[in-house]
């Protein structure tokens, strides 16, 4: 009789044993447990910790309650400015109730992915190409909203998209590195211009001080020489102003006028005259001297006494300033 209670006994501790490993669950901390009691939900989900089922009667499905990152597969389509674009982006989202992500969608990843495929899509025949290389935040928030407002029905909350990628085939990838090119040469012409521009400035401010002080223009012109000179060139070229090669020649023709001027005057006060050369120019006060006329007008002659040059002078000497002409 003993050895038969003791049989119960380990039978009974047995089965309790049994039954306790095989109602038995442990939920992790970030996980909840759904539980359905003869395929009835039962009102609330297991918290985290040890918790026992009905074997045989109860079936429990944990729910990770994580944030989920899925790759969304990169897609093809028609931008609204007719460019074909391959895109592809990334969801973040979390599963706010287990209870309806285990009961109203039968896998709420896979719904969750085919939901942002298609809002993908949607999204790159409504917006252009600049909006989509450029304008990607805005473009997110419209795809976000897309995505959380039927997922909201499945206990999933979206909390974050991002497009990751844009292709572009070659030819636009061409026509975009053309454009940008074409835009930074624009760019360097108008600063370009813009500095000849300051620089004419100061040259015109600088040219306005030398021109007050001519000193300036000999010093610029020392340094220039000092600034050549330290490169150790075997060449020196030293540049002249046009102002002071037409000064130089229009001394040589007054010089040359003068004496010319001179020796017609010596030439027709004669001989036994008293009238000194040097002295013509302060006894005649009447303008050039009547002897040149004759000589001029007598072309045969020219040649023979050899007064050309004299008369080329002297015309020189009339198309003089009267402020320098001889007197």
């Amino acid at each position: 009789m003993v050895e038969e209670l003791v049989a119960a006994g380990i039978a009974l501790a047995s089965a309790g044993a049994l039954y306790v490993v095989a109602g038995a669950r442990v939920v992790k901390q970030y996980e909840r447990g759904v539980v359905l009691r003869l395929g009835r939900l039962m009102p609330a989900p297991r918290e985290p910790g040890f918790t026992m089922i009905v074997p045989g009667v109860d079936r429990m499905r944990k729910v990770n309650m994580q944030i989920v990152t899925m790759p969304v597969p990169a897609q093809e389509g028609i931008t609204h400015d007719n460019v074909t674009v391959r895109v592809d982006a990334v969801v973040y989202f979390k599963v706010v109730d287990a209870a309806d992500a285990v009961v109203k969608v039968e896998d709420y990843r896979f719904a969750v992915s085919q939901v942002a495929q298609t809002s993908l899509r949607s999204i790159i025949g409504k917006s252009d190409l600049d909006d989509l290389l450029s304008n990607r935040e805005k473009l997110n928030q419209g795809l976000e909203v897309m995505i959380d407002s039927p997922a909201l029905g499945w206990g999933v909350q979206i909390d974050r998209v991002e497009i990751k990628d844009v292709s572009l085939p070659e030819t636009m990838k061409r026509s975009m590195a053309r454009q940008a090119e074409a835009t930074r040469d624009r760019r360097a012409r108008v600063i370009n211009a813009d500095a000849e521009l300051q620089a004419s400035k100061k040259l015109a401010e600088a040219a306005q001080a030398m021109s007050d002080q001519p000193a300036a223009l000999q010093l610029r012109l020392l340094q220039t020489v000092v600034a050549v000179a330290a490169e150790k060139n075997s060449t020196l070229v030293l540049p002249f102003p046009v102002e002071l090669l037409r000064f130089l020649e229009r001394s040589g023709l007054q010089a040359q006028a003068r004496t010319e001027a001179y020796e017609r005057r010596g030439a027709g006060a004669g001989p036994g005259s008293d009238v000194r050369p040097e002295a013509a120019p302060e006894a005649v006060d009447s303008g050039p001297a009547p002897a040149a006329a004759p000589r001029s007008a007598q072309p045969s002659a020219a040649p023979l006494s050899g007064t050309a040059p004299g008369a080329e002078a002297a015309a020189a000497l009339e198309e003089l300033p009267e402020a320098e002409q001889l007197p």
